[in-house]
């Protein structure tokens, strides 16, 4: 079966702090009087710091839809090939042996898509599929390692290449005073994640089983309204009570499956804010320090887009805690509302297992 090897993830150089966050809301956004709501929320978020592509100085500036889509250029092609270098090393793999590659991102626009680039730069063949996810924002990680699953599925024994690079910053709208944004304000943070699904052996995550499902008539909850100006990021208060109609999903996919969500050896969730953790573990039934990843990203980086469940998945592996056949659920939530879910057991190859495959 196809397995998620150990991510790679990488955040930027700038690094703006939670003190930080809400001395600029008041000095840009002052005498609104959604801001003391907007400062309290943001303080609940727990996000202690976030990284960012540029200084702050210059993030809080708004050089047009031009310029900001040139700089997520620049920086995707500064910043993307290291992290696949290492991923590709995580995984024993060369750009030679990966098959396809999915690019997920929602904060930049390119076309072709930076695959096209990757491919002529890095190496990789060039009868290398391209998969460019661009509008399942944060579930998109999710989405990424179901599709990998699949593609591992429909082309045995090929080899996946996922890759996100989100620069949230590159999206802040100076002129945008409403809750939704002064909270995205101080949740969303900037990262370039990069993993692979090996068709065959290896050591990580086996998938066994994925699913998708949409909340009916919530497509609006999460949204861009694409302006003059760029993407303007749009959340309804809804969307923190999203977890109560998503967990007896996550429960069915498990049952399907024989497995009991609420008792899994490990979770790798979208950390989209506090509430959503909270609400699932009430949900599920389970410790919300099952959690533990999901928070410390949150706590570290903030809400990082499709970039946050590789970045669990990487702590988890870098915790080095679980024996072969280990039972865990991998969860990415974002707009639609939209889950892309999957179930996967830990395996590792033996060296007898390695010796045979020789």
């Amino acid at each position: 079966m196809p397995r998620l090897c150990k991510p790679a993830v990488s955040a930027p150089e700038y690094v703006i702090t939670m003190e930080e966050t809400l001395e600029f809301a008041e000095r840009v956004h002052g005498g609104k009087p959604q801001l003391p709501l907007a400062l309290r929320l943001i303080r609940n978020t727990g996000v202690q710091k976030r990284h960012i592509v540029q200084p702050i100085e210059k993030t809080l500036q708004h050089p047009g839809l031009t310029e900001r889509n040139r700089i997520y250029e620049v920086e995707s092609k500064k910043r993307t090939p290291q992290v696949i270098e290492e991923a590709l090393k995580n995984a024993d793999m060369a750009a030679r042996d990966i098959d396809a590659i999915i690019y997920v991102s929602c904060t930049g626009f390119l076309m072709p898509s930076l695959t096209a680039w990757l491919i002529n730069k890095m190496g990789f063949r060039s009868d290398t599929r391209q998969i460019p996810i661009a509008q399942l924002g944060c579930a998109a990680g999710g989405a990424a390692v179901n599709r990998a699953h699949d593609f591992c599925v429909a082309h045995p024994g090929s080899n996946v290449l996922i890759v996100s690079c989100e620069l949230c910053s590159l999206c802040y709208q100076p002129d945008a005073d409403d809750i939704g944004s002064l909270l995205s304000d101080g949740l969303f943070g900037d990262a370039v994640a990069a993993a692979v699904v090996r068709g065959t052996g290896g050591v990580g995550i086996e998938l066994e089983r994925n699913a998708s499902y949409l909340i009916p008539n919530t497509e609006d909850w999460i949204s861009y309204d694409v302006r003059d100006t760029g993407f303007h990021f749009q959340l309804d208060r809804r969307v923190p009570g999203t977890m109560e109609p998503l967990a007896p999903v996550l429960r069915e996919l498990a049952k399907d499956h024989s497995w009991d969500a609420g008792s899994l050896d490990f979770y790798i969730v979208h950390a989209g804010g506090p509430r959503i953790l909270d609400d699932l573990a009430k949900f599920l039934e389970v410790d919300r320090r099952v959690f533990r990843h999901s928070w410390s990203t949150l706590n570290e980086y903030g809400n990082i887009a499709s970039a946050v469940v590789l970045e669990a998945a990487r702590r988890l592996f870098e915790e080095n805690a679980l024996a072969p056949g280990a039972t865990g659920m991998i969860a990415g939530f974002g707009p639609g509302i939209t889950a892309e879910m999957a179930l996967g057991t830990w395996a590792e190859d033996t060296p007898t297992e390695l010796g045979n495959a020789a």
